[in-house]
């Protein structure tokens, strides 16, 4: 049984790429859509997407990464969450090969990712293609809902994406879960959430959460997949 799986998208402004995200989205699957318009900044037209596949979740006040990433674990009950970012483009459909790759024991499946880099001491991953691997990036990250609970979830204290979404894969392998990377129907336009926020606010978070993940497991080196 490959088991039920939902997309969960962050809405932050950029709304004519979410659109054209979403509707990449609703052309290749019918896996259902979710939106959470992050701050009352950021709210969408309730009739933006005219389909039952995709719905909206509007709160005034915004939350930061992790905890809008948690709100997704404990809200849903899909087997199987994607969380995705709006610059994520479908060019087919990724879902079946995700499915496939969460199905044969891994407890999440990306489509960029990689390995930790233990010559530099854990400051830096490298990209080896697809194959398990020790972090994988929201761009396109699904994972096994139920697992992530258990594990602790995205940390309350990432208030921004970058570096997060590596603390959060290593919670997973760090309780036991594989990550796989594998190759899928994706494209990426441009990255708002990272080449449109303010530099030093995207500095200085992606610093702090890059920090806790050295406080907290560099040295940790059992909790990695094979090296390749």
């Amino acid at each position: 049984m490959a088991g039920s799986i939902r997309i969960c998208l962050i809405a932050e402004g950029f709304t004519e790429d979410l659109i054209t995200c979403v509707s990449s989205i609703t052309k290749h699957t019918q896996t259902p859509v979710s939106i959470y318009a992050n701050g009352k900044s950021n709210w969408l037209a309730e009739d933006l997407f005219n389909s039952k596949q995709v719905s909206i979740t509007q709160e005034k006040n915004p939350l930061g990464w992790g905890n809008v990433i948690n709100h997704f674990l404990n809200t849903f009950t899909e087997d199987y969450l994607v969380i995705m970012d709006p610059s994520t483009v479908f060019t087919g459909d990724p879902i079946p090969e995700t499915l496939s790759a969460l199905g044969s024991g891994y407890q999440a499946a990306g489509w960029k990712g990689g390995l930790v880099n233990l010559e530099d001491e854990w400051r830096t991953t490298d990209d080896k293609g697809a194959g398990e691997v020790d972090v994988l990036f929201s761009y396109f990250m699904a994972i096994d809902r139920t697992f992530a609970l258990k594990a602790g979830g995205a940390n309350p204290s990432a208030k921004y994406y970058r570096n997060a979404d590596l603390e959060l894969s290593l919670v997973i392998r760090a309780a036991g879960g594989k990550l796989m990377q594998i190759d899928l129907p994706l494209e990426q336009g441009r990255h708002h959430g990272y080449y449109d926020t303010d530099p030093d606010y995207r500095d200085k978070n992606s610093r702090k959460n890059y920090q806790r993940i050295l406080d907290r497991f560099r040295g940790k080196n059992e909790i990695l997949s094979p090296r390749r």
